[in-house]
């Protein structure tokens, strides 16, 4: 993997590609579909961003032509082919995969196994944990980062980036909720076991207050639960993410996801 990672690099700094190079960039993007290289790593417990994991898509982009396609539920001229185009039954059943007729999935992001696929649409780079759902209209941006045993609600919007390089995607971890309408983007972290209630926007200039400790964030803490508020500043007030608990039973019945929906 640091092979092609070193030669990505250097391709992306050529102002033309040629056939080897393109072939180069082509295998890089099948590695990312499949999973075996993500958008972000964990080191000692803080997220690491793969910069040349960005320049790969961007270079992805620069080197295909659209490709046109009529079926019978989409009309699609787009420079990628849907993530299960020409997969048959047998790999559904293996990686126990549910989706529907109109999720639409670009290839170049990776679904996990046990993944409930809604009507929605996850953009290239993304990556889908297992055993998470993404229930109706929900979209997920390219390079967003979405955990293990996540309930993304219905009409949820995941921000995506590609540029500038350096910034950082939305990462969601393992056991969160996000509820109904609520948009996460511009690089914020929520932590492990955190609940998002309805409607709740957050974004890098979006206060985020915990009342219990008289604290502000710049991420979501974990086993944090989040609804929308605002903050008095005298004259006027301003829009604010108000973390009002830690996650507790009360809360886990009421996220708890039923068993006969996810078999």
């Amino acid at each position: 993997m640091e092979k092609i990672k070193l030669k990505i690099k250097n391709i992306y700094l050529k102002n033309k590609i040629n056939k080897k190079e393109k072939k180069i960039i082509k295998k890089g993007v099948k590695y990312l579909n499949k999973g075996k290289i993500k958008i972000v790593f964990k080191k000692k417990k803080k997220w690491i961003l793969n910069k040349w994991v960005k320049k790969l898509i961007i270079l992805y982009f620069k080197t295909k032509k659209n490709i046109f396609n009529n079926s019978k539920y989409f009309i699609i001229n787009d420079k990628f082919k849907h993530k299960f185009y020409k997969k048959n039954k047998k790999y559904f059943i293996k990686k126990n995969i549910r989706t529907t007729s109109f999720s639409y999935i670009r290839y170049g992001s990776y679904i996990s196994n046990n993944v409930i696929l809604m009507p929605c649409f996850v953009n290239i780079g993304a990556h889908i944990g297992k055993n998470t759902l993404l229930d109706t209209w929900c979209t997920v941006g390219s390079c967003a980062f979405i955990g293990k045993n996540v309930h993304i609600s219905g009409g949820v919007g995941i921000g995506g980036v590609l540029e500038p390089i350096n910034n950082n995607p939305v990462i969601i971890e393992n056991n969160c909720f996000i509820g109904a309408r609520s948009e996460i983007v511009e690089g914020i972290i929520v932590k492990k076991n955190s609940v998002i209630s309805m409607g709740v926007y957050i974004g890098s200039s979006t206060k985020i207050y915990d009342r219990t400790k008289s604290k502000f964030y710049n991420y979501i803490p974990k086993n944090s639960v989040v609804v929308s508020g605002c903050l008095n500043y005298g004259y006027y007030s301003l829009y604010a993410a108000i973390i009002v608990k830690r996650k507790d039973i009360k809360t886990k019945k009421k996220i708890r996801k039923n068993k006969n929906l996810i078999n």
